[in-house]
Order: C-alpha cells, then structure tokens, then sequence
C-alpha cells in the first residue's frame, strides 16, 4: 500500500510512532517478494517528497515481476510518479491523478532564489521524465499539464495516457 503522505526512509519510524499514515521507499522496497512474483500496489497518497517518490518509482520499475498499481482514492504529486512504476495501472471509477510542478521553501538572496528556481526545473524535468514511461506526450505537452497543475478522473486518465483501464468497468 502507497498510502498517505510519501517521506524520506529517515521519517518512517517517526510517523509509525505517531501514529501518522506515511509511506517510504525502504517500506515498499522491503515489502516487494523476493521470489519477484506479481504485485498490486494500492495507491491512495496526496504526495509527498518528490526524492522518494522516484525511489519508489525507480524501485518499481526495476522489480522482475509484473507491477499492478491500482489507484484506488488519489494518487497526487509524488504518488502520481510513483504510479508511473506500475507495467500496469488501473484507476477506481472514483479516482483521481493530480499532477504539478514540483515545489519548495527556499530564503536567502537572490543568488539562493536563482539557484532555487534552477533546482525546480530539473526536478520537473526529472517528473516529466517518469510521466513519458506511460505517456506519449512530449515534454512541452507535460509541463504544460503541470504548470496548470493537472485534475484527471479515471476516465480522463486513460484518454492522456496516465492509466490503462478504468476498474471494473467490463463487469
């Protein structure tokens, strides 16, 4: 399970011990069978921290099994990447994907800012990156989707590429 707020490993036993739903990559890398059978991943997360998404991501896409991700409330932000990993993905009729920019907190002068708003760009395109796996948009196509931060339902999903099938809609 991808389940609420994506963290860095450091933070894990953290949130366990609050009490704070969270998932890190060391959690779902840990939780992958070594027999490399197949696996559903159930995504319900707003997002989180874009670094472990793409562990997540990465982590995914190099499993020797099949990956079946199912997005079954949200998958937004750094969830929506992680998504990306699925050879696979299936979204709830209810679902929702979000996609954006990436952001940050940043202070200091302008050199910092500058230096800042270099950093976001390269993380886009890292984002962007993870979104053509699944995609066949070009990477203008994308940032635009992200500069408009991007609602899709489950239907809208599948039309852009983003999903393959709507859940239980053959039934």
């Amino acid at each position: 399970d991808v389940k609420g707020t994506i963290i860095s490993n450091n933070l894990q036993e953290i949130y366990d011990w609050v009490g704070i739903e969270a998932t890190s990559p060391n959690k779902i890398i840990n939780s992958l069978p070594q027999s490399n059978e197949d696996v559903e991943i159930y995504i319900n997360s707003g997002g989180g921290d874009v670094f472990a998404g793409s562990e997540i991501f990465t982590a995914l896409k190099e499993y020797k099994g099949n990956v079946t991700v199912k997005v079954i409330g949200l998958a937004a932000s750094a969830a929506s990447v992680i998504a990306m990993g699925g050879d696979k993905i299936l979204m709830s009729p209810t679902a929702q994907m979000m996609i954006h920019n990436v952001s940050t907190t940043a202070s200091g002068d302008y050199r910092a800012f500058e230096h800042t708003a270099k950093t976001l760009i390269s993380a886009n395109q890292s984002i962007v990156n993870a979104y053509k796996t699944r995609s066949n948009k070009t990477d203008e196509e994308l940032k635009s989707l992200m500069d408009a931060e991007t609602w899709f339902n489950a239907q809208t999903a599948v039309e852009h590429g983003f999903a393959d099938e709507v859940m239980f809609e053959n039934e």
